[in-house]
């Protein structure tokens, strides 16, 4: 009698196991939902036939012309993720045609003043060129987002983790005569690669702390102070300083220069949800402003000044540099939009006067266009905020 209950429990148990593996075959992966958009893209209401490229645009401009949600350029140009991060390019002086399938469903496909119709994906033949020429396209080619907005954040030292500050060169000493330095002034460095000959110095600055790990700190963001030559390396190396916007003494650190590309990815959503949230603001225009229609590149840039940490604020707006709390090592990659969201709830007192609080639903006002990346932080522009954004304002896939 015990073994044939043991059996039966046995078989109960196989059989309630099997379901469970069932159902987690059958059920829904959250990310891979998230990543399926539930519609084809939605043609902006005065989305044009034909549009023409001029200098100054960008891809994000051109793709808001013909879409409602312009994240979703690679599915209207119908590209794989190989052409995602290796687009072809395009120049001023394309046309770019907007046209249907035989499901009637809308694609966009290019024509080029510079080499005749390209139908869907096909691209300029840069490999045939001249290297003059080739360089003389290159510098025409359309770019993701405008370069002169971002270009402080992108040519100098901008942040750095823990062990990164830990482990820096630090200037021990200065010339007899200098208590600061300046151009032309000699620095004695310790702890500098030998073979490293152009330097960046920095000061570190605030920490930047994650706001879903209370304490936690992602790393410093950084004053750039000036750039350095190595001019006889040693266990105490003597450097030139090259440039000094800021005085430079006992204490500051270097890095070696290094210039991250603004890699030509086009505006993509990631393919699975991110969920993080703002932990920094630097500048910006346009706060709170509900008119996003004109085309990016038709501001200035930043000043020189403009990567320095007196310019980061507490609320920022369209055009604003904003990080995150998510990095390379979460995901996160150039060329990724993400959503500017804010949690709300509704508070009331009733008739006995005790307070109900209603959680609404999130209110979307921005997208951000992911241009720098670190393995748990990342640097964002604002291409579009209808109201200001705030510092814990959360970061989420469109």
């Amino acid at each position: 009698m015990i073994r044939i209950l043991s059996l039966l429990v046995l078989a109960a148990f196989s059989h309630l196991c099997a379901g469970l593996a069932t159902a987690a075959e059958e059920a829904p992966n959250p990310a891979e939902a998230a990543a399926r958009p539930a519609e084809p893209p939605k043609l902006a209401e005065t989305a044009p036939n034909r549009y023409t490229v001029v200098s100054g645009d960008t891809l994000w401009d051109i793709s808001a012309k013909f879409l409602q949600e312009p994240w979703r350029w690679p599915e209207i140009w119908r590209l794989n993720q190989a052409q995602i991060k290796n687009p072809h390019r395009i120049y001023p002086g394309d046309v770019i045609v907007l046209d249907r399938d035989a499901d009637g469903k809308p694609y966009l496909r290019l024509e080029s003043k510079r080499g005749g119709a390209r139908a869907g994906n096909a691209g300029h033949d840069d490999s045939r060129r001249s290297p003059r020429v080739l360089e003389e396209l290159l510098s025409d080619v359309i770019p993701p987002i405008p370069p002169n907005v971002i270009e402080p954040f992108i040519a100098t030292p901008l942040f750095v983790d823990q062990d990164a500050l830990r482990l820096a060169p630090r200037v021990v000493a200065t010339q007899e005569d200098r208590v600061f330095l300046g151009n032309g002034d000699t620095a004695y460095v310790e702890g500098a690669d030998s073979t490293q000959k152009i330097w960046q110095v920095f000061r570190s600055g605030k920490p930047l702390y994650d706001p879903e790990r209370p304490g936690q700190v992602l790393g410093y963001e950084v004053f750039h102070l000036g750039s350095a030559t190595q001019i006889t390396p040693g266990d105490v190396a003597v450097f030139e300083i090259d440039t000094a916007k800021q005085e430079i003494g006992i204490g500051d650190l270097l890095v070696p220069s290094t210039r991250p590309e603004l890699i030509d990815y086009v505006p993509h959503p990631p393919d699975y949800r991110i969920d993080g949230r703002v932990v920094s603001i630097y500048g910006g225009i346009d706060r709170g402003r509900k008119d996003d229609s004109r085309k990016l590149s038709n501001v200035s840039s930043y000043s020189s000044r403009g990567s320095d940490l007196e310019l980061s604020t507490d609320t920022g707006g369209r055009l604003s540099i904003i990080a995150i709390n998510r990095g390379n090592g979460d995901g996160l990659e150039v060329g990724h939009v993400l959503a500017l969201e804010r949690n709300r709830v509704s508070e009331h007192r009733d008739e006995n006067d005790r307070l109900n609080i209603v959680i609404i639903p999130p209110l979307r006002f921005g997208l951000v266009f992911v241009f720098r990346t670190f393995e748990h932080v990342s640097y964002a522009l604002a291409v579009q905020a209808d109201y200001p954004i705030k510092i814990n304002d959360f970061i989420r896939t469109p």
